[in-house]
């Protein structure tokens, strides 16, 4: 008995963090992202390198189009009322994309010299990033920066988080409204082609379903097998 306990524990200990096996070992990146009016109101982006990462959110206490309309999502109301649910998975954005955000961390000092204009702007939700790594570690949270760089990869940060809450209702959808696959692929393309949404890559798997499926509108198919082409890029 006590030769299978010592088994498990070292099976456990060999068993890799949150996000890929080894991935854990390097630098970390993490956007930590809140806003109340929002639903999700919260989600954590972690990254790493290699463009292995992990996502999770959960949904906030504003719900429907109002949620959706103030930001995150772009605007686009929910078919028929239906949210995102609650993330918690492994995703993968492209090794490019990694590298310009832990590049970014790096030309900036590790996010020592603070993120936050303290300008009044509108409320676009906080965004905590923060960084760790064999070089050192810090980070800054802010809700808009005057730093071109910064306030861009908050930007792309928040797109890539869409692309992913996407992904989620687009399953819902699936499951439980074809119909409302219309106007969310609809959505999806429009966004994909001004910025709004980032790394189509990482809903890979939804769409795929979607551009098989003989049980859905053939738009969708063809906007699924659009949005696939392009995150291939």
């Amino acid at each position: 008995m006590r030769g299978v306990w010592l088994a498990l524990a070292w099976a456990a200990l060999a068993m890799p963090a949150r996000g890929e096996a080894g991935a854990a070992a390097g630098p970390v990146f993490e956007v930590d992202y809140s806003n109340p009016g929002l639903s999700p109101s919260h989600w954590v982006l972690t990254l790493y390198p290699d463009g292995s990462g992990h996502f999770w959110s959960e949904q906030g206490s504003v719900a429907g189009d109002a949620a959706r309309g103030a930001g995150l999502g772009g605007g686009q109301d929910v078919a028929q009322g239906i949210e995102a649910p609650n993330v918690d998975r492994d995703i993968r954005v492209s090794a490019e994309f990694a590298g310009r955000v832990f590049e970014t961390a790096r030309q900036h000092k590790l996010f020592s010299s603070g993120c936050e204009s303290h300008m009044k702007v509108a409320f676009q939700g906080w965004k905590k990033l923060s960084y760790s790594g064999p070089d050192g570690a810090g980070g800054c949270a802010f809700n808009y920066s005057k730093d071109r760089e910064i306030q861009a990869l908050g930007d792309s940060l928040v797109a890539v988080a869409t692309a992913i809450l996407e992904g989620a209702r687009l399953e819902v959808l699936l499951q439980h409204d074809r119909l409302g696959l219309d106007r969310e692929t609809e959505y999806l393309v429009e966004a994909a082609g001004d910025g709004r949404v980032q790394q189509i890559g990482t809903i890979r798997g939804i769409l795929e379903r979607l551009a098989e499926d003989p049980e859905v509108m053939e738009r969708v198919r063809k906007r699924a097998r659009v949005l696939l082409a392009q995150g291939k890029g």
